[in-house]
């Protein structure tokens, strides 16, 4: 794992067409994720100015006054952590309406704004939106040419064999992806240093965002979502660990999924099929949150297997999502399950016509039996239906007919097999 360096951002090249033709662009993901470095990367050479509202002076003027301070502004400008002026989005958008320029502002926020009711809305038409997640495996290795995604929808995996990850994976599901987490050479200290962000999450941007009455509460609550990571979406479930009522823990919930510490995945489903599950799954965006949430290392998380299995397809979720998240292609994110229990663990849409699944498995064989779900989906959306894959961390990728595939976890951000 890298130590000490800056890793580049496969989103760079993103923002940089973003800010070519778009007045807005907002880079939003979690704290620490690295935000703040991409837009000063991509926007101080051009000459942005850059401010932040974890400054308080600044802070102060723009809620005290937003007009002013908008006026005061450069005509190309970077503002960090965006989502602590609310009351500022209404004023840039009516500076953009007066003066409608591409790239006229770069903004971070910690928050996700899609999911905050009217935030959004006052900037349609206007922004155009880069995700950013902590780093994802192809990042950290360096690998600028990614191939899964692209394989995944060609319906093309070449036969080949390569080493099986073993306790490397593992190491990976418990480090995560945040960038300062990977300078830190232990379990304890990635503990300590995941221990400090939650408290600092918690108390600086939950609180400040939102009337809460239990701040403390929280980490209980991130707790017990983290040890039902990649489950259905129960809030009765979650909610009989720190004893709150349902709608409070919902209320919670919504929260801490504004904040990226959880995803919520919806069912997928169609009129084509019967007796569908339309409930969620619930995931930890970032396995190294959930794994020092429950205080497992890489050799204790070996041992427990069914927490390894559920943190192994959480961690194939987020790698994908970040992988998707570098394209212009407009990929959505599902699972599905029917009332027999036939189940693929992630279905990946392209657009409007085009359907793959993923079924992931902690284990080092594959049988038949494991592409049932596929197999279901393919038999009744053979149209859409681009091909079926099982990674599981296994040596050899192989076809298994009917554009299905076996392959290993490690494929996802690694050449193909020899």
């Amino acid at each position: 794992m890298p130590h000490q360096r800056i890793i580049p951002r496969s989103s760079e090249s993103l923002l940089a067409e973003v800010i070519e033709d778009t007045p807005i662009a907002l880079i939003h993901g979690p704290r620490q994720c690295g935000k703040t470095t991409l837009a000063k990367k991509v926007g101080l050479p051009l000459g942005y100015s850059y401010y932040t509202f974890d400054d308080k002076d600044t802070l102060e003027y723009a809620q005290d006054d937003p007009r002013g301070f908008v006026d005061d502004l450069p005509e190309h400008v970077i503002l960090d952590e965006v989502q602590c002026v609310p009351s500022l989005f209404r004023t840039l958008k009516l500076s953009v309406d007066q003066n409608r320029i591409p790239g006229r502002f770069i903004l971070t926020g910690s928050t996700n704004l899609l999911l905050v009711s009217g935030l959004a809305d006052a900037f349609v038409g206007r922004m155009e939106i880069v995700r950013l997640h902590p780093l994802s495996q192809l990042e950290i290795e360096h690998n600028d040419s990614p191939h899964f995604i692209e394989n995944l929808f060609a319906g093309i995996f070449r036969t080949g064999r390569c080493e099986r990850l073993k306790d490397n994976l593992a190491e990976r599901i418990v480090i995560g992806g945040y960038p300062e987490v990977l300078t830190r050479l232990t379990d304890s200290r990635r503990f300590s240093w995941y221990q400090n962000y939650l408290n600092n999450l918690v108390q600086k941007d939950v609180t400040e965002l939102a009337s809460i009455h239990s701040s403390e509460a929280l980490p209980t609550l991130l707790t017990a979502a983290a040890n039902l990571s990649s489950q259905l979406f129960n809030v009765s479930a979650i909610a009989s660990t720190p004893q709150m009522n349902r709608n409070t823990v919902r209320d919670y919930l919504i929260l801490l999924e504004r904040q990226f510490l959880i995803y919520r995945l919806p069912a997928w489903y169609t009129n084509q099929m019967k007796r569908l599950i339309k409930t969620p799954k619930i995931h930890i965006s970032d396995t190294g949150i959930a794994s020092a949430l429950l205080r497992t290392g890489a050799k204790s998380l070996r041992k427990n297997r069914a927490l390894f299995g559920q943190l192994v397809e959480s961690f194939v979720l987020q790698e994908l999502q970040r992988q998707a998240s570098f394209s212009d292609e407009p990929y959505k994110f599902y699972h599905f399950r029917d009332q027999d229990g036939v189940e693929v663990d992630i279905i990946m849409e392209l657009g409007a016509f085009e359907l793959a699944g993923i079924e992931v498995k902690s284990t080092a064989s594959v049988s038949n039996s494991d592409f049932k779900g596929l197999r279901k989906i393919k038999a009744t959306h053979g149209d859409r239906f681009r091909c079926g894959v099982v990674l599981y961390d296994g040596e050899i990728c192989r076809a298994w007919g009917d554009n299905m595939y076996s392959v290993p976890i490690r494929m996802l951000w690694e050449s193909e097999p020899v």
